[in-house]
């Protein structure tokens, strides 16, 4: 495109066009994935945008990636698990989606708040910048206005990361009302960028209903030519379905699409994720892109061999089986807890053995339904994880006392390690009452308490203790071998409650081990039993930093006793 033009769009005067550049960003020198979806939401586009990410790495690019979600709220954290899965915590105390682990995962990166972005936080930046002047008296709309700032932030992205490519995973479904502006963004993108460097990718849903026993492709038609009444012309389509689609299924999308054949693809089901990327390179999905980018000769694949090596290394055939317990109170659905899960599947790689989880819901043994005998007595191993508010603590309680109490290796996450702080006090120190203060208000015996930095605090959004801390590490303890016999680890924390400080040294007396400290304040981040099997507290969420083929240490210690416990 004429740079004039371009400095004319970057102008924030009276002119009608709107585009704000970084300093320092020049067209053409990152390109752009945009990945949309469909039909529904919830088919994958995350695992979509991360599998490819990882083809795109054995290429020799560098890959810069970014949620763009549809919702008002300035970030993930305070969104219901139910509603949207786990909140994920980047290392610089970012609350983001759950795809950003997903992508820190597969492409072994640490991303940062640049990766992620909301409608809310663009919304923001707009009325900070109308209330400063800064569109110099033009009436602030959505085009120019929101879409300039939209894409603003994907090219700052550019410019910060220094990529290659941009891969760009805009949450929802084509046709919702509140990602038009986003949708108007893309298209937007590819008008000032040129089609030569933005690759538009959709993600559609092909339906199968149980009770006809074939593929319908109406939907996805439909879905098609909504993103084409858009101006959205899609350079590849990938039909997500739970089977392999027929090649007619194939060539009803190409015709309705306006997209060759050879730019039709399928991603089904598979029953190892880490399976994909490879997948995707034997398809032809990378190399498709790379024509449309005009990257044909200059960035050649590694012969697959690395990346085949990679996925077999993910694969690996297994013996045996141990079974975890999560016993928690959003237990519904996975997703609340997915970088557990996926933690877990690291370790059951590295050492090749089936790991199965057992979901265990809290709030059923609190309210007398079942037991935590009945529950946990065929576990190997249980896992106590994070959470908020007072529903199901009895019943989290209830199971840590039973596991302390009958060798079961365990693992306490962030809330979790408060409720084995609180059974310890109850059940061995004699606190009679002993509780936290985020169910009640008691300082002669809640033996959890809000942090001092936290006491003034009144909105929640943003304002937990987020992010990466540096853990001072007691040497010769169970915490300390785990990390390697480091002095000092990096885990990523969310919490807003501490053990008290006045109860510390009576819990150390009785036997429990603080084994990992803050580094400057007496702020107390793992526990530990000295005469148990594995018994472990960690106030941080180790399953944030765990990674394929590189398990995080606290979770391999677990399975590791909790093998041994099988034997």
């Amino acid at each position: 495109m004429d740079e004039k033009f371009l400095g004319k769009m970057a102008d924030k005067s009276s002119e009608e066009h709107y585009s704000p550049f970084p300093e320092g960003y020049k067209i053409g020198k990152t390109k752009y994935v945009i990945i949309t979806g469909s039909v529904i939401s919830g088919i994958g586009k995350g695992i979509f945008s991360s599998a490819l990410g990882k083809t795109l790495q054995d290429r020799g690019l560098k890959v810069a990636p970014i949620k763009v979600e549809a919702y008002l709220n300035a970030d993930s954290g305070t969104l219901s698990p139910y509603r949207h899965g786990e909140v994920f915590v980047l290392d610089d105390g970012t609350e983001t989606d759950m795809d950003l682990g997903s992508y820190e995962r597969f492409l072994n990166m640490k991303l940062t708040k640049d990766n992620f972005t909301t409608h809310g936080q663009i919304y923001q930046k707009l009325i900070e910048k109308e209330r400063t002047g800064d569109y110099h008296g033009r009436d602030v709309q959505y085009i120019p206005h929101v879409t300039g700032e939209a894409k603003y932030v994907l090219r700052n992205l550019a410019v910060k990361s220094k990529a290659d490519i941009v891969l760009v995973e805009i949450g929802g479904t084509v046709g919702d009302f509140e990602n038009l502006f986003a949708m108007e963004s893309a298209r937007q993108m590819i008008y000032e960028e040129g089609s030569e460097n933005v690759c538009l990718v959709n993600l559609t849903y092909i339906v199968e209903p149980n009770h006809l026993g074939e593929f319908k492709s109406k939907a996805a038609q439909l879905g098609l030519r909504e993103l084409m009444r858009l101006g959205l012309q899609p350079d590849l389509i990938v039909c997500r379905s739970q089977h392999p689609v027929t090649e007619t299924i194939k060539e009803k999308i190409s015709l309705n699409a306006n997209v060759p054949i050879e730019k039709v693809f399928n991603t089904y089901d598979v029953g190892n994720i880490y399976e994909l990327p490879l997948s995707f390179r034997e398809q032809g999905i990378d190399e498709a892109i790379m024509k449309v980018l005009g990257w044909n000769d200059k960035y050649k694949a590694n012969g697959s061999k690395s990346l085949k090596e990679w996925t077999d290394k993910n694969i690996v055939k297994k013996k045996g089986e141990i079974t975890i317990g999560i016993a928690g109170k959003y237990t519904g659905t996975s997703d609340t807890y997915i970088s557990i899960v996926k933690a877990l599947e690291h370790c059951s790689t590295k050492l090749k053995a089936n790991v199965n989880v057992k979901w265990i819901e809290t709030t059923e043994i609190e309210k007398g339904k079942t037991t935590a005998e009945a529950e946990l007595k065929d576990v190997d191993g249980l896992i106590i994880p994070g959470g908020f508010g007072t529903r199901g603590i009895e019943g989290k309680i209830a199971c840590a006392k039973y596991v302390r109490e009958k060798d079961i290796p365990f693992l306490g996450i962030c809330y979790g390690f408060q409720m084995a702080v609180v059974e310890f006090a109850r059940n061995v120190c004699g606190i009679k009452g002993a509780s936290t203060e985020e169910v009640k208000k008691d300082d002669n015996t809640n033996v959890i308490c809000i942090l001092p930095e936290q006491e003034e605090v009144k909105d929640l959004g943003g304002t937990l203790r987020l992010g990466g801390f540096d853990i001072k590490l007691k040497k010769d303890t169970k915490a300390w071998e785990l990390y390697g016999k480091k002095d000092s680890a990096r885990e990523r924390f969310r919490h807003r409650f501490n053990v008290n400080t006045k109860f510390i040294d009576k819990l150390e007396k009785c036997g429990l081990i603080f084994s990992g400290m803050a580094p400057e304040k007496r702020i107390m981040q793992i526990l530990e039993l000295k005469d148990h099997p594995f018994f472990i507290g960690i106030q941080y969420h180790a399953e944030f930093t765990s990674r394929p083929l590189n398990p995080n240490p606290v979770y391999l210690g677990l399975v590791k006793a909790a093998i041994k416990n099988k034997k």
